[in-house]
């Protein structure tokens, strides 16, 4: 097992990197695991409300870099670039084709544990966390995006690759590029936010955080 003082040194070693080193590429095989640990994150009901668009073509990149400007440094010299997209309210209710498709081919449920499984999962929707609006229930998916976003910059600084999380992008004209340079369905999907993956070409500035006493409230 890893110890517990690599792991820490690896949340040290992460930074959002600003601009990489165009020389340095990742290997095929240190993505793959990246991707990897993404694919393998937690997701509520383990609906996996995500899909990673791994853009590695220039022209499309620029084509980004026009409505992103929070990627104005990274879409350029970014060895590894990728935009996370959330499933839509028509993908993520509980009678819809692809929450059937999961439970049924791939988590391998019995048809009554199915029926019982969208019913527990309709209650969640429409009283629990009442994701009854387009927007909640997009905002919903984006925040499990986001474990994922998490594990693969962690698990790329575990083994010294550099990343960048990105939020700062027009989203509607984002949408429209997606749509037509992408060929997405803009009624399954919407951007949740990107990721930059590449090799510092700067120094890494000293991380500041609040301390552990400021920010954890416990209740013996």
């Amino acid at each position: 097992m890893i110890t517990k003082n690599a792991i820490i040194q690896a949340y040290n070693f992460r930074h959002a990197c600003k601009v990489f080193d165009t020389d340095k590429k990742i290997s095929d095989d240190d993505f793959s695991f990246i991707l990897e640990t993404g694919r393998l994150s937690p997701s509520s009901f383990g609906f996996e409300p995500w899909k990673f668009l791994v853009v590695q073509n220039m022209a499309l990149r620029e084509k980004l870099k026009q409505v992103t400007w929070g990627a104005q440094a990274t879409l350029p010299t970014a060895s590894h670039f990728v935009v996370l997209l959330a499933r839509k309210p028509k993908m993520m209710q509980y009678d819809s084709e692809y929450i059937d498709h999961l439970m049924r081919d791939i988590h391998h449920l019995a048809d009554d544990t199915i029926e019982k499984r969208k019913g527990l999962y309709k209650t969640f929707i429409e009283n629990d966390f009442s994701l009854i609006n387009e927007r909640a229930c997009f905002d919903w998916a984006t925040k499990q995006i986001y474990i994922a976003l998490g594990n693969m910059m962690t698990s790329a600084a575990m083994i010294g690759i550099d990343s960048c999380p990105i939020e700062g992008f027009k989203a509607k004209e984002l949408a429209q590029i997606m749509v037509e340079e992408f060929g997405i369905d803009a009624e399954e999907f919407g951007v949740a936010c990107m990721v930059s993956f590449g090799y510092r070409i700067n120094e890494q500035l000293k991380k500041t955080r609040q301390s552990i006493e400021d920010i954890t409230q416990w209740y013996n």
